[in-house]
């Protein structure tokens, strides 16, 4: 049996116990949850170096689910434009039962395997793009349909999963196992199994938004400040980069059309935006060798 359907070892009498000690029981739950990902930090950097390469060779990143953990990986690729400024066109999310899934989580989807493999095909999936397919027991019909096309389209595949030795792992380029405990309500994997995968995710877009550049010093600089709080946190990212004021970052802000990293380099001394825009372009838009080049003086247009 898998370790996502087995019974938990504290579960006999838990429907007895007094609420604060279920609760309890069920904050233990997530603990485990959370430390299960320390064990995958070689594979989820491995993962998130696929992420990377496909964003920065024009590809996409296709994100693909059933039930709880399809909710996961949607959570995932909605923050992705708005948080690292990728095109919504580079982010594609499949899920079992289509647009219906969103109002309600029914189970046949998930079991049909043809489907899968319609849903990805109808991406016209290719080699510049990495499929992010997950599931709690490795076995999902819909999502094993999805990695099996992937890899026959030469797309890279991570695989997700919360048990050892799954279908989906064989057909992964990356394996991510997410050893959690049993659940505390045994099979309920938007518990332990989805917490995980949720932390997961987390961290490989994260490191994959470093690895592309679009972090420095902690800050999210290739944010897309759609809104009055994004437009704030823009102004106050350019003003503990470079020193200048409030004030001071959000009229270079605007001359920048809302860039940080733009408006970065021109309150470092960038003599204007198509300086600022080479400078990034020569440092494969990460915005620390381009304070250091223009440091240095070394600026070509």
């Amino acid at each position: 049996m898998n370790r996502t359907e087995a019974r938990h070892e504290k579960a006999s009498g838990l429907d007895a116990l007094a609420p604060t000690e279920i609760l309890a029981l069920l904050a233990d739950g997530q603990v485990a949850a959370a430390k299960a990902v320390q064990s995958s930090l070689e594979s989820l950097r491995k993962a998130a170096g696929l992420m990377a390469a496909a964003l920065g060779e024009g590809g996409r990143l296709i994100y693909a689910g059933a039930g709880s953990s399809g909710l996961m990986a949607l959570a995932d690729a909605l923050e992705l434009p708005g948080t690292y400024g990728i095109p919504e066109d580079r982010v594609r999310i499949l899920l079992a039962g289509g647009a219906d899934a969103l109002s309600s989580l029914k189970g046949a989807p998930e079991d049909d395997v043809e489907a899968g493999k319609a849903d990805l095909l109808a991406l016209d999936p290719g080699r510049k793009d990495c499929v992010l397919a997950v599931s709690a027991s490795g076995s999902t019909p819909y999502v094993l349909g999805i990695a099996d096309v992937a890899r026959l389209k030469g797309a890279q595949v991570v695989g997700i999963a919360n048990n050892p030795g799954v279908p989906l792992f064989a057909l992964a380029n990356v394996a991510v196992l997410l050893a959690t405990p049993p659940e505390v309500i045994a099979g309920s994997t938007r518990m332990g199994a989805g917490t995980a995968q949720k932390i997961a995710f987390n961290m490989m877009s994260t490191l994959a938004g470093v690895m592309l550049g679009h972090v420095h010093d902690g800050h999210m600089v290739n944010l897309k400040a759609d809104n009055r709080k994004l437009r704030a946190r823009a102004s106050r990212m350019v003003s503990d980069i470079t020193g200048i004021d409030l004030p001071s970052a959000e009229a270079v802000l605007a001359k920048a059309d809302g860039s940080v990293k733009i408006a970065v380099l021109l309150a470092s001394g960038a003599s204007g935006t198509g300086e600022a825009a080479s400078l990034l372009e020569a440092c494969g838009g990460h915005l620390r060798p381009a304070l250091r080049s223009l440091s240095a003086g070394t600026v070509t247009n």
